[in-house]
Formats: C-alpha cells, sequence, structure tokens
C-alpha cells in the first residue's frame, strides 16, 4: 500500500468525497483504480467473496469452490493482498486470509457506497 493509501486507512475523516460529490484528484484516481483493477478479474471477485462471506478462508479450501489450482489462487491472491483488500496469515505451510475492512471502507467511501 502506498504513503497516501495507508494515510487514507488510518484516517478515516481524511479520505475523500465521493465521486459523485468531487471530482479524483490523479493520484486518488490512481490509487482507487489499482483497488478496482484487483476486483476486475470474475474469479478474484469470486475469491474475494469467499472471504468476505467466510470472515477468513485458507489457501488450501480455496480450490474447489474455484475450480482453479493452488498456483493459481497463490497468483490471485497476490494480486488482492498487493491492492490492499486482503490480507494474510502463515498458519504453518498454509495462508489464511481476511479481508481488510479498513481498505474496503475506503472503496466504498469513494463510490459514495458508505
Amino acid at each position: 500500500m502506498t504513503k497516501a493509501a495507508t494515510k487514507i486507512v488510518q484516517d478515516e475523516a481524511a479520505c475523500c468525497a465521493p465521486m459523485t460529490e468531487e471530482a479524483l484528484s490523479a493520484g486518488d484516481a490512481d490509487e482507487f483504480a489499482a483497488i478496482f483493477a484487483a476486483l476486475g478479474d470474475p474469479i478474484r471477485l469470486r475469491l474475494f467473496s469467499i472471504i468476505a462471506a467466510e470472515g477468513e478462508a485458507c489457501s488450501c479450501n480455496l480450490e474447489g469452490p474455484l475450480e482453479r489450482s493452488q498456483p493459481t489462487i497463490s497468483h490471485h491472491t497476490k494480486i488482492l493482498a498487493e491492492a490492499g483488500l486482503i490480507v494474510g496469515d502463515k498458519r504453518g505451510k498454509w495462508v489464511w486470509w481476511s479481508v481488510s475492512p479498513e481498505r474496503l471502507k475506503v472503496a466504498r467511501q469513494v463510490l459514495g457506497a458508505d
């Protein structure tokens, strides 16, 4: 996550106005584009929804529902994690994923959904 995104997450009141109220700055547009690009893939969107619905999910349990191999799951979780949408907790040889509520809130605010 960039310094700008970290600042937004740390100071919820500092988040930009929704796009319906004010145009995004170039920096905010770049930052939010990364979030929406990560969710723009159907596999990643499904992966994100599974993790969000379960509260947390082990990488070991994602192959079946997504009908994808473990390397593919790893690729997609990496992209979601780089966008700050999910965070991983390594337990033994597996990573347990959960949604970053702060980052999700930022996405909702920019869309005017919060």
